[in-house]
C-alpha cells in the first residue's frame, strides 16, 4: 500500500513535465518569426503523460494542449488558418490514440497488481511460517520473491514431526507462475500428510514420487500445464536439462528438485536424501561444509529412473551447536553487477555465531545488497536449522 502511494505520488509530480513544455513551447510559438512554427512539438506532452499516467490524465493533458495550440492560432493568425487548423487537428487525433494508449497500459498495470497479489496470496498459504523449534532443534525459514511481473515461483519448504525426530523438506518446482505454486502445494501437502507416516525416508521419496508422477500422468493436469483444453491435441514438450533420462511424452514436462532431511532427536546425525537440489550446508565451529551425497537422486517426477542406492539417505554428522542451511536455487545463483554468482559458502561463514533468524536475516541483507537495486532473478529460499545445546 505504501509503495503504490508512492507511485501515485510521483505520477502526480511527473504532470509537471508536460504541462511545462505546453507552457513553453506555447511562449515560444507565439513571439517568435512568422515563419517559425513550433506547434507541432505540443504532441509531446500527451504522448510523454500516456508513458506514466492514466487516461483521464493523459486526456486532460491532450485538451490543454489543444487549447493551447488554439491560442497560438488567435494569437498569430486566426483559427480559420489552414496550417493551425490541421495542426489543431492532427493534435487531437494524436491525443485521443494516446489516451486509448494510456487506457490499454492501465488496465493491463491493474491486471499485473490483482494476479501479484492472487499468486503471493497462494504462495503464503502455500509456504506456512516453519515454528522457531521443533523437538530439539531452532528453526527459521525466508522467501523472497523475484522482482518480476507477475511470476512467482515454486520454492517450497515444510517440516513434520515422527515419533523419533523432525523430517524437513526444500524445493523448487521447475517453472513459474500458479502452475509452479500447484506443483509447490502438491508436494508439500504429500509431505505433510506422509512424513510422519512413512518409517523410512526412502519409503517418503517414493510416495511424494508416486503423488508428482500421478499429477503428471493425468491428462487433465498435463493439459492444464501445456495451457490446452480438454480434448485438444498435446504441443511438442520442451527438452530437458543435459544430463536427465528423457522422460515419455504423456508425463508432462513438470519436475521438483529436493532434498529431505531426516534428524533424530536423540543422535547427532542427520540422513539426507539429494533428488537434484544444491546441497546443504554445515555450519560447525566457523567452519562450512557442504552435505554432498555420494549418489543423487534424480529430480522428483524422475526417480523412476534412478540407481535404486540413489534412494538410500546417506547420514551426516550434526551434533548440538551444529547450524544446517537449506536453500534453493535463486540464493547461489543471484548475480551482482559484474555477473558474479553470490558466494554463499564464504558469506555464511561470517555469521556463525547468530542464532538462525538471526542469520537468515544478515544473509537476507547480505544476498539483496550483493544484486543490482536489490532484485532476484528467480525467487529464493532459505531454512536454517541449529540442533539446541542439551535436552
Amino acid at each position: 500500500m505504501v509503495q503504490g502511494h508512492e507511485q501515485e505520488h510521483r505520477r502526480h509530480a511527473l504532470v509537471a513535465v508536460p504541462i511545462g513544455l505546453i507552457v513553453v513551447v506555447t511562449v515560444v510559438d507565439i513571439l517568435a518569426p512568422p515563419e517559425v512554427h513550433l506547434g507541432p512539438f505540443l504532441v509531446a506532452a500527451p504522448a510523454v503523460t500516456a508513458s506514466f499516467a492514466g487516461p483521464r490524465t493523459t486526456a486532460c493533458i491532450g485538451l490543454l494542449a489543444v487549447l493551447a495550440q488554439a491560442a497560438v492560432a488567435v494569437v498569430r493568425t486566426s483559427l480559420t488558418d489552414l496550417n493551425h487548423t490541421f495542426q489543431i487537428i492532427a493534435l487531437i487525433l494524436i491525443s485521443v490514440f494516446v489516451t486509448f494508449f494510456s487506457h490499454l497500459r492501465e488496465r493491463h498495470e491493474k491486471e499485473m497488481t490483482q494476479l501479484r497479489l492472487v499468486a503471493q496470496a497462494a504462495q503464503e498459504v502455500v509456504l506456512r511460517p516453519l515454528p522457531a523449534r521443533i523437538g530439539t532443534l531452532r528453526v527459521a525459514s525466508v522467501y523472497l520473491a523475484a522482482e518480476e511481473e507477475a511470476q512467482i515461483g515454486g520454492d517450497l519448504f515444510a517440516a513434520a514431526r515422527t515419533a523419533r525426530g523432525t523430517r524437513l523438506i526444500i524445493g523448487d518446482v521447475r517453472g513459474k507462475g500458479m502452475e509452479a505454486v500447484g506443483d509447490a502445494a502438491l508436494v508439500l501437502g504429500a509431505f505433510r500428510a506422509a512424513a510422519h507416516r512413512q518409517d523410512e525416508l526412502p519409503l517418503l521419496v517414493t510416495y511424494l514420487e508416486g503423488t508428482v508422477s500421478s499429477d503428471l500422468d493425468d491428462p487433465e493436469s498435463a493439459g492444464a500445464r501445456q495451457g490446452r483444453r480438454p480434448g485438444e491435441a498435446e504441443r511438442p514438450g520442451k527438452a530437458e536439462p543435459p544430463g536427465l533420462p528423457e522422460r515419455p511424452a504423456q508425463t508432462g514436462e513438470a519436475f521438483i528438485t529436493a532434498a529431505l532431511l531426516d534428524i533424530p532427536d536423540t543422535a547427532p546425525v542427520l540422513h539426507l536424501v539429494n533428488c537434484g537440489h544444491p546441497p546443504p550446508l554445515l555450519l560447525r565451529d566457523g567452519r562450512v561444509t557442504s552435505l554432498d551425497v555420494r549418489v543423487p537422486a534424480p529430480p522428483l517426477g524422475l526417480t523412476e529412473f534412478a540407481d535404486p542406492a540413489a534412494l538410500v539417505p546417506e547420514t551426516f554428522p550434526f551434533a548440538a551447536g551444529d547450524l544446517v542451511l537449506l536453500y534453493t536455487d535463486g540464493v547461489i545463483e543471484a548475480r551482482d553487477a559484474s555477473g558474479a554468482f553470490y558466494p554463499l559458502a564464504e558469506r555464511i561463514s561470517a555469521f556463525a555465531d547468530e542464532d538462525p533468524q538471526a542469520l537468515l536475516r544478515s544473509l537476507r541483507r547480505d544476498l539483496l545488497a550483493h544484486t543490482p537495486h536489490g532484485r532476484l532473478g528467480d525467487d529464493a529460499a532459505m531454512v536454517a536449522i541449529r540442533r539446541m545445546l542439551g535436552k
